[in-house]
């Protein structure tokens, strides 16, 4: 029998487990449109406690949640400073621009996906009439384009407190962001404290199949309602789907550990091999990205991993895994062995 291909493309292929199949199944359901799914009202109530948050919104996708997130900040004209690695800005089909008429800003990232605080207050526009107005600041955490790197709470407040100061409201891209907050050991409220409102996934290392949580405060969260209807987003008996989210924030978030464990164990075997080029010690969450040197360049490697049963993802000359509930050690194994095929290399010692 065929092996199960080694999926390391995004930790987006998680399919939900028998017992959160049984959860969705076994859901309490209403309409959701009308504010009467009371399993919704259970998961954005538990969303709202995790990330210290008055109050929280079940929304379709980390997209939907950051669109509805930055337009409850701020209004048409408005310009919204952003860095210029972040997801806001290369891969969310510039719906600020389209939807709400918005200018975005982007700012120089760090290798570690952080903006530099002085840079952020001297973008921030002053009060003239030639100038678009600074609406928000969006922030991102754990940052993808910077190889998944965890920032903290003092990291993320240095830049939070010059919007602060200047009266911007700051907004989290937390897609991944219980990545973060377990590779920190910082209870989640904690680690968000700093931001006025914060968005996170639950269809991705947290296993559900639809769904993210955009928190902030009650009258935040009902202008972000009125958004999410407009973008068609309301949805009817949904509590199906938000069942599943409960079952992800209750079950899944402590194994998370695991998947940052399987990333450096994957970087570290992939360091060991001739021509892959990867930092073991800059893993902190579950991405590995790595290149190779020629003459092989990351498109054959992607197809000749495939033939290996080991799928992985490519941007560019840069390569991409993620580990996920769906990856188990014997898949990085799997992968690794698959990798020193391709190279015609021994497989390297692994931990």
């Amino acid at each position: 029998m065929t092996a199960r291909p080694v999926e390391l493309r995004s930790d987006t292929f998680t399919r939900p487990s028998p017992a959160m199949r049984l959860a969705m199944a076994e859901a309490e359901v209403g309409d959701d449109v009308w504010n009467e799914d009371s399993t919704v009202h259970r998961l954005e109530s538990l969303a709202a406690r995790l990330t210290g948050k008055e109050a929280a919104l079940f929304v379709t996708s980390g997209t939907q949640g950051n669109l509805v997130g930055i337009l409850s900040h701020t209004q048409r004209g408005d310009e919204v400073i952003v860095g210029d690695q972040s997801h806001v800005f290369w891969s969310e089909t510039a719906g600020t621009a389209v939807v709400g008429g918005l200018q975005l800003r982007p700012l120089a990232t760090t290798t570690r996906g952080l903006l530099d605080p002085d840079e952020v207050n001297a973008a921030i526009r002053e009060d003239d009439v030639h100038n678009p107005r600074t609406g928000c600041v969006a922030l991102e955490n754990s940052h993808q384009w910077s190889g998944g790197r965890a920032i903290s709470r003092s990291e993320m407040e240095s830049v939070a407190e010059v919007a602060r100061d200047r009266g911007i409201p700051v907004h989290l891209d937390g897609a991944r962001v219980f990545n973060a907050a377990v590779a920190l050991g910082t209870p989640l409220a904690d680690l968000v404290a700093p931001v006025d409102s914060v968005t996170f996934c639950l269809s991705k290392g947290l296993g559900a199949p639809i769904g993210s949580l955009l928190c902030g405060s009650y009258a935040y969260v009902e202008r972000a309602r009125r958004w999410r209807k407009l973008l068609g987003g309301g949805m009817r008996q949904v509590g199906v789907l938000a069942a599943a989210g409960l079952y992800a924030l209750e079950h899944n978030v402590d194994r998370l550990t695991e998947d940052h464990e399987d990333a450096r164990l994957l970087a570290e075997g992939l360091a060991g091999l001739p021509g892959f080029r990867v930092s073991p010690r800059e893993i902190e969450t579950n991405m590995v990205f790595f290149e190779v040197d020629p003459p092989l360049v990351a498109s054959e490697l992607v197809e000749q991993l495939a033939t290996e049963g080991v799928r992985v993802s490519t941007t560019g000359r840069r390569l991409r895994a993620l580990t996920s509930l769906e990856v188990s050690r014997d898949d990085i194994v799997r992968a690794i062995d698959a990798a020193a095929r391709v190279k015609g290399a021994a497989t390297p010692a692994i931990a």
